[in-house]
């Protein structure tokens, strides 16, 4: 099962933060609640259901963005710390999820700079090879995924299967 919801910038002028000075509770409550709340949620509700007795998988669409180690640039503060925060709860629940279901992975996904709605406005600086298409940046997760095993659970990985920093 892959979650794949995200939110970086609406129509309604909605969008990451560039400076301590636009951070508000009710942008990052937003944040908050689509990029980490949402896909934990679905977790608990879809983790028992996963089969015991052979590999499963649940994965939940994370970002680079989202290492705390990674960090080279700032900003992007409800976005990155909600990712964060999705990293976290991602990896407590493996744990748990663990204890029962000895075969199963739960694993975040980086699916790299995707040619979609949601990285358009910041695609400027992206240079071409890294710009990925819908279907590639797919395919690619999907061999994470079939690659991944238990010893994997708890672990966010990126399109091309490297490790993601906490």
């Amino acid at each position: 099962m892959i979650v794949a919801t995200g939110l970086l910038h609406a129509a309604d002028g909605f969008g990451p933060e560039k400076s301590l000075r636009q951070l508000n509770a009710e942008r990052l409550s937003r944040s908050y609640l689509v990029n980490a709340i949402g896909p934990m949620l679905v977790s608990s509700a879809f983790l028992p259901l996963l089969n015991r007795d052979r590999k499963s998988v649940f994965a939940a669409l994370s970002a680079r963005v989202g290492s705390i180690s990674d960090n080279r640039i700032g900003g992007w503060y409800g976005y990155r710390a909600a990712k964060a925060a999705l990293n976290q709860m991602l990896r407590t629940a493996s744990i748990e999820h663990a204890r029962r279901w000895p075969n199963s992975a739960v694993i975040g996904l980086h699916p790299g700079t995707v040619d979609s709605s949601l990285s358009q406005p910041f695609q400027r600086n992206v240079t071409p090879e890294k710009l990925f298409t819908a279907e590639n940046s797919t395919a690619d997760m999907l061999k994470v995924v079939d690659n991944c095993t238990a010893d994997d659970s708890g672990k966010i990985f990126a399109y091309d299967g490297s490790e993601v920093p906490a």
